[in-house]
């Protein structure tokens, strides 16, 4: 992979976090694709001067300060941040940073209902950590099992096949990360 265009594909996904906009609305400002937008940032794809351009205008920034300035960070998320995804087996499934998937970590915040269950997560080479901040959760690992409380938390390394449910009355909500990102 050559490291210029993970350079610039790096700068692009800062600059689009730095103007919180997803991929798909830098992408449709652009008049590109978010697929496109999603290789660019990741150095996976070659990048015209006319795409270039066309991407940094829909960022407000010109090639000069594309090449000049470095792009404050962004650090703190709001809800409007999060996305709630549907996934089977999870009352509620939200993703709490827009772009982790292509960080080090992802994190996530959990919902499930009393009795319900996850399907098996795969197993991958990576961590996982969670807290628990509302009910009980029961983390699933082979034949073993873990009752992880409001206030406590859970850490295991995800290469093997695990899930999670809820064994009581009432919801149970967790903070759940992997690392690297798997959801």
């Amino acid at each position: 992979m050559n490291n210029l265009k993970v350079q610039i594909g790096e700068r692009i996904k800062d600059l689009r976090q730095a103007a919180e906009l997803t991929q798909e609305e830098l992408a449709e400002r652009a008049g590109l694709s978010k697929g496109f937008i999603s290789q660019v940032e990741r150095g996976l794809s070659n990048l015209s001067i006319e795409n270039l351009e066309a991407i940094l205008a829909a960022l407000n920034v010109t090639l000069t300060e594309f090449f000049s300035t470095p792009v404050q960070e962004k650090v703190q998320y709001g809800e409007e941040d999060a996305t709630e995804l549907e996934r089977e087996g999870y009352d509620k499934f939200v993703l709490l940073v827009p772009g982790a998937a292509n960080r080090s970590m992802e994190p996530a915040l959990i919902t499930l209902k009393p009795d319900e269950k996850t399907p098996p997560e795969k197993p991958f080479n990576g961590d996982e950590f969670g807290y628990v901040l509302q009910g009980k959760l029961l983390v699933h690992m082979g034949n073993l099992e873990y009752l992880v409380k409001a206030g406590e938390s859970f850490f295991f390394s995800a290469n093997h096949k695990h899930y999670f449910s809820n064994p009581g009355s009432v919801e149970v909500k967790f903070l759940w990360i992997t690392c690297p990102p798997n959801f």
